[in-house]
């Protein structure tokens, strides 16, 4: 029968519709790379194709200097940036309404030179170098008080949104606060407010002993788990069992068991469903900026928030249902995706 599930943190309903149950193989698909069949030569972020991006902002490279092959990762501006700079934020009330300029940044981390491979597909110590650069460009981007938020997404394949296939993530920061942000925050604050414990720790607490029939891996420090109101199919989150609200302030060791454990969950999806299209988004604490008028705007945060990942399949369509409700449909229960997934056999040593 189906189910209506709420969860503590997001504000929606999900419907668990176990009567459209698959399985896992009914959610194969052809479309991940329809379209993004660029050979190296053409591809703009393979190496020696450095002149096809815009000049680049940051680079780890054996040899060689600025905007020449031989680097390891690579972060230029997006060619067609959905937020830039401005000389003012150019606040502005008309009526009713209110407008800004669109300040912000928008940056692409080339993850690999190889063209043809995948996040998951990377040896360890290069997972590993993408999540330095992650952490050092957002920590860079978060010394321009106007960039209220930095978000790190990666869109992988033409159904996630992906232009080009050569791996690659981006960074967006934003001068507001996005308002599903803010109401994580906001649920968290509430939460710790009445009983001064982080609502994610909880979670975790409660997902690894009450059965775990969600989890899908504890290892390394982290937990992976199919939360219990999953929008989509085979839907995922990464949380580090250490409480930290601040993805960048992690020591070198987490940073390292993170690559093992992003490296281990993209492959359980790649094996399990044939390297299907996802998005991958990082929840992390925004730029705890003083803000005007409001001194203990963030007083709680290293208190009370917790950064996670969330890995989301495109295996089914958002459709006028879901538009005009705000409730998604899910026809594969988070505990039998994570069943399925704690099945998958592994490579010996990651």
């Amino acid at each position: 029968m189906p189910e209506l599930r709420h969860g503590p943190i997001s504000d929606s309903w999900v419907i668990i519709a176990a009567e459209r149950a698959k399985r896992p193989s009914d959610f194969i698909t052809d479309e991940k790379n329809n379209g993004l069949k660029i050979e190296p030569a053409q591809c703009s972020f393979c190496p020696g194709n450095e002149g096809k991006t815009p000049p680049e902002i940051f680079a780890v490279r054996e040899r060689g200097g600025p905007n020449s092959p031989n680097w390891k990762v690579r972060v230029v501006p997006n060619k067609y940036p959905a937020l830039q700079t401005y000389a003012e934020l150019g606040r502005a009330g008309i009526g009713f309404f209110d407008k800004m300029h669109g300040v912000g940044a928008h940056e692409v981390i080339i993850e690999t030179p190889a063209h043809h491979a995948d996040l998951a597909d990377l040896p360890l110590e290069q997972i590993k170098l993408n999540i330095d650069v992650f952490v050092r460009r957002i920590r860079e981007l978060m010394k321009n008080d106007w960039f209220r938020y930095i978000l790190l997404f990666k869109n992988h394949g033409a159904t996630a949104g992906a232009s080009l296939s050569h791996p690659h993530s981006q960074l967006i920061a934003t001068p507001v606060l996005p308002s599903e942000v803010r109401h994580r925050i906001k649920a968290a604050q509430n939460y710790y407010e009445k009983k001064e414990r982080c609502i994610f720790c909880d979670l975790i607490i409660q997902e690894c002993t009450l059965g775990g029939e969600r989890i899908v891996e504890e290892r390394d420090g982290y937990v992976v788990w199919s939360p219990y109101d999953a929008r989509f199919p085979f839907a995922l989150t990464i949380f580090p069992k250490y409480h930290l609200h601040d993805f960048t302030l992690m020591n070198e060791g987490q940073k390292r068991e993170l690559a093992r454990v992003l490296k281990r969950t993209l492959l359980r999806l790649k094996l399990l469903l044939n390297d299907p299209p996802f998005n991958m988004v990082l929840q992390t604490s925004p730029n705890p900026i003083p803000r005007p008028g409001k001194p203990g705007y963030w007083a709680t945060l290293q208190y009370d928030y917790h950064w996670h990942i969330e890995i989301l399949p495109r295996l089914t369509r958002v459709a006028g249902f879901e538009w005009g409700t705000g409730f998604y449909i899910n026809p594969m229960p988070p505990e039998e995706a994570a069943k399925h997934l704690r099945a998958v056999a592994l490579p010996e040593g990651i």
